[in-house]
């Protein structure tokens, strides 16, 4: 059977996946953006446009698109090996090798992701990547052909949004990047197989992989096609899974392993992906701090170590808060404008929709989100890894977390006059996704 130029049958669980989103895009009131491949979850507002307004911003869509399509055909003769005789490259040549330059440092904590995205001509993800994988012996040890590898890299890559000012591949690249770190670490190294690393990476290069740009809530409340499809639960994490398995089996990157182990790789991935959703918090931070106290933590036992790599994967994705003042900085006014583009004249406010928590200009600040963020989220996971991994980077990391907090909090004393103030935002939210304060021992 096909349906559009995806030929599909009952076993083949990918292409009914992405039928599955076509037939539920149609019956969605929010629409949806026919330009794009695969799944594309496109936020299209145009129901609340006038025809003059239509005709402009798909216009603008245009633009974006061929920029997208020329940033990809040079970076697609780039990973093929095809040079381009020009002199003026010369600069580029230099550019790439300071890239390399950088990868050997790639376990750095301090390791810049902006300034290696800029070296890599924005191909910071494929190119960190695809390192990991040589450098943890993946490559061989899988048997992996590495074209296919670079194509499911670049497929990856493309399939962030770029327009997005934090969802986008230049975090993912630093999750990685943060990942590696992780998996370095003495408790882990020693006890980790070729297996976890494989499914550790990628879990998190596609972690957030096609993210829209907005909240789940936001998705419910638009009534969007994935809201529907997931019956709002876990809506982009279920999503970001669905994605990476699509692209997996796309690439062929698997295919000469036996059915049974790309199953459980899909399912473990997925496990890994969900575990990201930062409504589950509370849940996977009780049983991480039950194991520690119980001092029960085999990682031996294959189950204890994917719930390891559950727990390494969530503090990648929030350690932003723990990286250097000037990194961590960045990342902070990036999120900031992603929530401040949902909740004001963009989009919420000016269609009537109620602004999210968070995402209001008019109320919140970049140091008020961020101490809150510090104090109800990141802390307590990151006191809980250092009591399961008390090394030198975890040590490391709550030092700049504390540092950062006091830099926020002298900010926030230059615009408020007092330093006790905490974004009630994150008092008023459900308790659910509130744990408890750390204890370190």
């Amino acid at each position: 059977q096909r349906r559009g130029a995806i030929s599909y049958d009952s076993s083949d669980q990918t292409a009914l996946y992405i039928r599955m989103l076509g037939d539920v895009r149609v019956r969605s009131r929010a629409g949806f953006e026919t330009e794009r491949r695969g799944s594309h979850p496109y936020i299209d507002f145009r129901i609340f446009h006038s025809n003059s307004e239509i005709e402009v911003s798909v216009s603008a869509r245009n633009v974006r698109r061929l920029l997208s399509f020329q940033r990809y055909l040079r970076s697609s003769r780039f990973f093929r090996g095809i040079t381009v005789p020009n002199s003026s490259n010369i600069l580029d040549d230099d550019y790439n090798g300071q890239a390399k330059c950088m990868l050997e440092k790639v376990g750095n904590w301090n390791f810049d992701i902006f300034l290696f995205d800029r070296l890599t001509n924005g191909n910071s993800l494929v190119s960190l990547t695809f390192h990991l994988f040589n450098l943890h012996g993946l490559i061989e040890h899988f048997q992996l052909d590495t074209m296919k590898l670079r194509r499911f890299l670049v497929m990856v890559q493309e399939d962030y949004h770029s327009q997005n000012p934090y969802h986008n591949a230049v975090h993912a690249a630093d999750v990685t990047q943060a990942m590696h770190c992780y998996l370095k670490e003495p408790k882990l190294s020693k006890s980790l197989t070729p297996w976890d690393v494989l499914l550790s990476l990628i879990a998190a290069a596609t972690h957030d992989l096609d993210h829209p740009g907005v909240n789940q809530p936001f998705l419910i409340k638009t009534n969007h096609y994935l809201a529907t499809l997931y019956k709002n639960t876990s809506v982009l994490e279920n999503h970001h899974w669905r994605s990476a398995v699509g692209l997996l089996r796309e690439s062929g990157l698997f295919a000469h392993m036996s059915l049974e182990n790309r199953q459980l790789m899909e399912s473990q991935i997925g496990d890994l992906i969900l575990a990201t959703d930062i409504s589950q918090q509370n849940e996977y931070l009780s049983m991480f701090r039950s194991h520690l106290d119980r001092g029960d933590l085999c990682l031996e036992n294959a189950n204890h170590r994917h719930f390891i790599l559950q727990m390494a994967l969530k503090c990648a994705d929030i350690c932003n808060p723990c990286r250097t003042w000037e990194l961590s900085k960045q990342w902070s006014e990036k999120v900031t404008e992603e929530f401040f583009h949902q909740g004001n004249s963009d989009i919420e406010k000016k269609y009537h929709l109620g602004v999210s928590p968070l995402c209001d200009r008019q109320t919140e600040t970049i140091a008020n989100i961020q101490i809150g963020f510090m104090t109800y989220l990141v802390e307590p996971l990151f006191g809980e890894w250092a009591r399961f991994s008390n090394t030198r980077l975890s040590q490391t990391m709550l030092g700049h977390l504390g540092l950062n907090k006091a830099s926020w909090k002298g900010v926030q004393r230059e615009q408020s006059g007092s330093g006790d103030d905490v974004d009630p935002t994150f008092e008023e939210m459900d308790s659910d996704i509130l744990p408890q304060e750390p204890r370190l021992s």
